[in-house]
């Protein structure tokens, strides 16, 4: 397996269109959910992505501070750096999962996309 760490601007076009389709395809298709997933947060993130065999197993960008959320934020998978300040805006019916490895609820529900969510923050120590 291959670990791939690249800003916005050292994306291949092959490698940001494959990227974006398996987000739709899970974010949007999978889950039924018609929202704008290019948000304009893309250009200011880390993207990361795990190949095996060089096909894309896992993904996940990183966003700083002031741009998805207030705290830098890790959006759509989890991260084994235990480093406080990492935030997720999770569904909420995943919260039992994400509490398992370390995220604590920080915020009331709140409806996005039409999918009820909740803001969680990493909290190192309490898996």
């Amino acid at each position: 397996m291959t670990l791939h760490k690249k800003y916005f601007s050292e994306l291949t076009v092959e490698e940001l269109y494959e990227l974006l389709r398996i987000r739709s395809e899970v974010f949007v298709v999978e889950q039924n959910c018609v929202y704008q997933d290019m948000d304009g947060d893309d250009q200011a993130s880390v993207h990361l992505w795990l190949t095996d065999n060089d096909r894309v197993v896992a993904l996940c960008r990183v966003c700083p501070a002031g741009t998805h959320m207030k705290e830098v934020s890790i959006g759509r998978v989890i991260t084994t750096e235990r480093r406080k300040g990492y935030g997720i805006e999770a569904q909420e019916y995943a919260k039992g999962f994400y509490e398992q490895v370390g995220f604590r609820q920080s915020s009331d529900p709140f409806i996005l996309d039409g999918i009820p969510h909740i803001k969680m923050a990493f909290c190192p120590g309490k898996v």
